[in-house]
């Protein structure tokens, strides 16, 4: 099981000092957190796309190309791709160059962000934005997947023989998770591909997070990618922690209160009781993260956010320090207890050249017999 840190890169004033950090400050900081997570052992690194204030990572293959040359092992990934604003053949072209840069270390969430005003910024219509990410992940994945792609659809300018370069990384492409808090259309996507789904699990309550990873490992294995138990399934939480949790909760309820993301709203307290939002001892976000496999299953990424609402680096680099230390060694020993051992651990792109390689001998075997080709093996 990955474990790792999701940043939605907000610029917000710190309440206890009403200072803002520059931009500049922010950048800077999501890269140290990046590198903090991989000298205290986890797996993944994820940043967000927005283009509005209060956040500054717009471009998140600069961001990632950056952080993959000071880093040897760490996953980088998206927290966000905009399927819906951003060309396809773009998406394409930037995630393949990074993929080369990384060493195969990448892989990337597609969303459709939760920002309105973005689709005109971008010259699209947010009612069409769900037809828009199924079709221009459409193309995206044939791209990937053929070298002189042609296509014609409803969003974009036709494309005859067009090469997207450079190609894939040993001719495998980015394993993709789709992200969806909300939309059981994104769950029926990724369900049909075959891909990973990933649900943010910081808004809502456990139900409803339930019914909709339940929705898209029901429909994983009614498309034939096997059973429901062996779908990817990824999942997001917030925490801030304190040997002492009435210390934590004092300390972190200015934040709390003024967060860009769900400030202004109910009381951390209800907030705690009615979401996965743990504010605590590390035990209590031990306890309150191994409490999520009761309602989504076991699962093969868990995504921290820590960063949020104004916390100095200082602090959020204590939270990524506790986690190393104290939370995910223990957690990566209790999800393993009971795991079912044909449960698959998260793609990576070791596992689907593997996967790429053995289907290439399959078929060699099939078609030496005199058989059929074996249809082809959605990967991601």
């Amino acid at each position: 099981m990955q474990f790792g840190i999701f940043s939605v890169g907000d610029v917000t004033p710190d309440p206890t000092t009403g200072r803002t950090p520059t931009e500049r400050e922010r950048i800077k900081a999501m890269v140290a957190i990046a590198r903090k997570a991989e000298e205290v052992g986890l797996d993944v690194f994820a940043t967000g796309e927005h283009h509005n204030p209060p956040f500054v990572p717009s471009s998140p293959t600069t961001m990632l190309g950056w952080i993959a040359a000071r880093t040897e092992r760490l996953i980088l990934s998206t927290a966000t791709t905009l399927i819906t604003t951003n060309d396809p053949v773009k998406i394409a072209e930037d995630y393949a160059m990074l993929q080369h840069l990384a060493d195969g270390r990448v892989d990337l969430m597609m969303g459709r962000g939760n920002t309105g005003p973005v689709y005109p910024w971008f010259g699209q219509d947010i009612r069409q934005g769900i037809n828009l990410a199924i079709e221009n992940y459409a193309l995206l994945r044939r791209l990937w997947r053929e070298e002189a792609v042609n296509w014609e659809g409803t969003f974009r300018t036709p494309l005859q023989g067009f090469t997207s370069t450079p190609r894939p990384m040993d001719g495998v492409p980015p394993f993709v998770w789709h992200g969806s808090i909300r939309s059981p259309e994104i769950a029926e996507q990724a369900a049909y591909y075959g891909d990973g789904f990933f649900h943010n699990n910081i808004f809502w309550p456990a139900s409803h997070t339930q019914q909709m990873v339940e929705l898209y490992r029901t429909r994983y294995a009614h498309y034939g990618h096997g059973t429901p138990e062996q779908a990817i399934v990824g999942l997001g939480g917030h925490v801030f922690m304190r040997r002492n949790s009435q210390d934590a909760v004092r300390e972190f309820r200015p934040y709390f209160d003024v967060a860009p993301v769900y400030g202004h709203g109910p009381s951390l307290e209800d907030f705690m009781d009615q979401t996965p939002l743990t504010v605590g001892t590390p035990e209590q976000v031990i306890e309150k993260t191994l409490a999520f496999r009761k309602y989504a299953g076991d699962y093969q990424r868990q995504l921290f956010l820590v960063d949020h609402a104004g916390l100095p680096l200082k602090t959020v680099l204590e939270q990524i320090d506790l986690l190393g230390e104290e939370v995910v060694p223990v957690l990566r020993k209790e999800f393993a207890k009971g795991r079912p051992a044909d449960v698959p651990d998260a793609p990576t792109h070791q596992s689907l050249l593997a996967a790429a390689h053995d289907k290439q001998a399959h078929d060699k075997q099939a078609n030496g017999k005199g058989g059929e080709p074996a249809e082809e093996v959605r990967t991601a």
